[in-house]
């Protein structure tokens, strides 16, 4: 699992940014956030107000919508605070109280430290976890071999 995950932040960062969307996109709407593809599609890549990249709904009616940044760097650059500071401050503008905030790489300790103890909620997704969420909805991966094992079905035999 650890060299498709590799393989898989390779990948990414081999591709254009707007490849980037597309598949926060595809991973969201996979993930049951976004309502329809074509309205999530519609949302993200809109460059919003200042450190949003774009906004999803996080059911199919809209009810709740969660905004989103994200950063397609190098694994040897940590997102550090600052960057999800200016976020967070995005949120606090727009009187948003969720966001989820994807980067390729990791982000810094004081990154991570600082968004625990806000009122927004804000979710950080490093590229490991981008990676495992992509392996665990089907998003850029495809099962190779299926096997299956049958055996007796005792409730359809049993009569009672």
């Amino acid at each position: 699992m650890a060299a498709l995950r590799d393989e898989l932040l390779q990948r990414i960062l081999a591709n254009s940014p707007a490849f980037f969307e597309q598949l926060i996109v595809d991973l969201l709407v996979a993930m049951g956030y976004g309502g329809s593809h074509k309205d999530a599609a519609a949302q993200l890549g809109r460059s919003g107000d200042g450190g949003v990249d774009g906004i999803v709904n996080e059911d199919r009616l809209g009810l709740d919508r969660i905004y989103v940044q994200a950063k397609r760097y190098a694994p040897s650059s940590p997102v550090g605070r600052p960057d999800v500071n200016g976020f967070v401050g995005s949120l606090v503008g727009l009187g948003a109280t969720k966001g989820v905030f994807v980067t390729t790489s990791t982000f810094s300790q004081p990154a991570r430290d600082y968004v625990r103890h806000l009122a927004q909620r804000v979710i950080l997704i490093d590229g490991r976890e981008l990676a495992d969420l992509m392996i665990e909805h089907g998003v850029g991966v495809r099962g190779y071999r299926t096997v299956e094992f049958k055996r007796l079905d005792e409730d359809f035999f049993g009569e009672e």
